[in-house]
């Protein structure tokens, strides 16, 4: 493809919010790239950065659930918001469809009708540092990242014994100052826990909800609620 074409190319882009409340509020948009054609390789880092998204998902084969995802900044092979949200988006077109594959490897996908989940393992995910902290007001009072560590999820119980997580995640060394709802940290939080959590992410006026759960083997279940974030939209790689 030519330059001038390739710049004036227009793509079909669906904008998604993953893990809203019980009551449809809130969440992580994410930008996924769908529909054929899809952008090509040398246009998708500049268009995840246009769109400043948290993660942009481009998927490459919807049958057999190849896709690439992408901060402003750079590539990930795994981060969970865009699996789960990609997850919902394509169940909506194939019901039957059971994995995804990112590059950290094979993710499988369900749906209970109400959340949309995922099973992967906490490696996948960037190097998280996790802090507690002393309780949710803690959490709510941080104008900056803990320890202004590029990639970190603080976090406090609202309730241990119900598993009831206050959380907030900054990841500056991917791009995102501050992400609403971060699914990969998530899954460290529940690996390193050991135990089922609802965390509640985000700042103090729009906590976003993420369930997590332990599996066998190191494995971890991720769920939440994906809506659409109005209709599709075309979208030109030179913008």
């Amino acid at each position: 493809m030519h330059a001038h074409d390739l710049a004036t190319a227009k793509y079909e882009l669906q904008v998604l919010r993953v893990f809203c409340d019980a009551a449809g509020r809130f969440g992580n948009p994410l930008g996924v790239f769908a529909t054929e054609p899809v952008p090509p390789a040398m246009v998708r880092q500049a268009l995840a950065h246009h769109l400043a998204f948290s993660e942009t998902v481009f998927v490459n084969d919807p049958a057999t659930g190849e896709l690439e995802i992408f901060t402003p900044n750079t590539q990930l092979p795994f981060a969970g918001h865009p699996l789960v949200g990609t997850a919902w988006f394509l169940l909506q077109r194939d019901p039957s469809l059971s994995v995804l594959r990112p590059p950290a490897g094979d993710v499988h996908i369900t749906s209970d009708g109400q959340l949309t989940w995922i099973t992967a393992k906490p490696e996948y995910s960037p190097p998280w540092q996790l802090r507690e902290l002393s309780g949710p007001a803690a959490i709510d009072a941080l104008l900056a990242p803990p320890e202004n560590l590029g990639c970190v999820g603080a976090w406090a119980w609202l309730d241990r014994h119900q598993g009831l997580v206050r959380a907030r995640v900054f990841a500056r060394d991917l791009g995102i100052e501050e992400d609403p709802a971060t699914g990969s940290a998530a899954i460290s939080l529940c690996a390193a826990l050991g135990r089922e959590l609802r965390i509640m992410q985000g700042p103090t006026q729009a906590q976003s909800e993420i369930h997590v759960r332990p599996l066998a083997d190191g494995w971890v279940r991720l769920g939440g609620r994906v809506l659409p974030h109005g209709a599709a939209r075309a979208v030109a790689a030179g913008r």
